[in-house]
């Protein structure tokens, strides 16, 4: 070989390395990786979590509400003028302490228990979350398989679509072809590039969107169709009508109607009695003329004469505890609140049914839709097997001389619309089965299951 003639075997090869697609050199990741690390990266997954944690902190606020607290402070001045005024509402003092903590309050134990609901329905949300994002992963990862196989099948078409276009071509510059069977070679190879560029962009968009999902590049996500578990059996009509309460939505909903119910029985409660344990230490200062004022007189005798005594009864440690007693017995602005949230109890409760109703029609309809699109599968691949055969026959056809090459691309053509529609289908099919597999409770176990 000439060194000009290796010098631009060298140059086209690093073009062709350099401009190589990343993710045909990429190793294929299986969907059971896939899924684990959205789980893992997915920013709804947080969101959730942090809404979980919100709501176990709430509940903790409530509870600790029978802990005593104390609070300890200082009401420090200068000198008073006068009579010693109080400083926030209490004595000036060189130290104090406060606590208190609630004994019996029905409207706040009904709180409690609201936020204990509250918590249960948000740990319902992140597993309701959960399963979306699975379901997530897997449907676009079966979306971008199909897409992939795609492109690689529209490569080959397009190569024969080149090779038919320019045998016409010269044919009718033999004159054995018209122009108008030129301008359908033409087309036929523009539908196959036209193809491609939808294959290709919307794999593109999928990556991307896995990328969001599980924090891998782009260029590095391939998929795997042998690590798609086998579809599972269809739920018999009894898993179907239990579908409704083992869904983490309805028993969330339910949840809330729940804490709903508690918040307004609080808002009753509100109006009953209540005990508060209360107690406060002070250690009262003297140069806030308190010893002035604070000096009692009382009856005694002086060299036998009665008169009014005084005696210093300041003191600078003071402490008192007791229970605050509360009775609400006329309060018509927390009836109004009681009767506001008697509503909204009524609205979660039959926004609860309204979701149970709707989980339970729409596992029906996915049930009944995998029976349809499983049928149209068997149609498609039977279809699918009727193109692939003549396409053979076409091609011996050919070689004997009684077809033409126009006859052959009828058949290819013909072969890849009946391969795109089974892809079509299969992939209709797999989408459903992964809804229904949300539905009946089961979709984490088949995908996570799956080795």
């Amino acid at each position: 070989m000439k060194p000009s003639s290796r010098a631009a075997l060298a140059v086209t090869s690093f073009i062709a390395i350099l401009f190589f697609p990343v993710s045909l050199l990429a190793e294929p990741i299986p969907l059971k990786r896939m899924v684990e690390l959205a789980l893992s990266h997915a920013t709804a997954g947080a969101i959730a979590d942090a809404d979980e944690q919100r709501a176990d902190a709430a509940y903790q606020e409530l509870h600790k509400s029978y802990i005593p607290q104390l609070t300890a402070g200082a009401g420090l001045g200068p000198p008073s003028y006068g009579f010693p005024l109080a400083l926030e509402g209490q004595a000036p003092s060189l130290f104090t302490i406060n606590t208190q903590s609630s004994i019996y309050n029905p409207s706040l134990r009904s709180a409690v228990q609201a936020a204990k609901a509250d918590e249960k329905m948000a740990a319902l949300n992140t597993k309701d979350q959960r399963e979306a994002i699975i379901q997530d992963a897997a449907q676009s990862y079966a979306e971008l398989s199909k897409w992939e196989q795609r492109l690689a099948k529209l490569q080959d078409a397009q190569a024969d679509a080149d090779k038919f276009q320019a045998a016409v071509e010269q044919r009718v510059k033999e004159g054995v072809d018209s122009e108008v069977n030129g301008t359908k070679a033409k087309l036929s190879a523009a539908r196959v590039r036209l193809r491609i560029a939808e294959a290709q962009g919307s794999a593109d968009v999928l990556r991307e969107h896995l990328s969001k999902l599980t924090g891998l590049a782009p260029a590095s996500i391939q998929t795997d169709p042998d690590s798609f578990p086998a579809p599972p059996a269809p739920p018999s009509e009894d898993a179907t009508k239990d579908a409704a309460a083992v869904a983490p939505s309805v028993e969330a909903a339910v949840e809330h109607a729940r804490a709903q119910y508690l918040r307004a029985q609080g808002e009753h409660r509100a109006m009953w009695p209540s005990f508060d344990l209360a107690g406060q230490y002070a250690l009262l200062s003297s140069f806030n003329n308190f010893q002035n004022y604070y000096i009692p007189s009382h009856p005694c005798t002086v060299a036998g004469v009665s008169v009014l005594c005084v005696s210093n009864a300041f003191q600078k440690n003071n402490a008192t505890i007791g229970v605050s007693i509360r009775f609400p017995f006329l309060n018509m602005a927390q009836r109004s609140r009681a009767a506001a949230a008697d509503a909204d109890a009524l609205k979660a409760k039959k926004q609860a049914e309204a979701a149970r109703d709707r989980v339970s029609e729409q596992t029906l309809r996915l049930r009944r839709s995998v029976t349809q699109l499983q049928a149209a599968h068997d149609v498609a691949e039977l279809e699918y097997e009727v193109a692939e055969k003549t396409l053979t026959a076409t091609q011996t056809r050919i070689d004997a001389g009684t077809a033409n090459l126009h006859d052959l691309d009828d058949a290819r053509a013909q072969l890849s619309e009946r391969f795109m529609t089974l892809q079509d289908v299969s992939f209709d099919l797999q989408r459903t089965q992964l809804g229904l597999l949300r539905s009946t409770g089961d979709l984490e176990k088949w995908v996570l299951g799956a080795h």
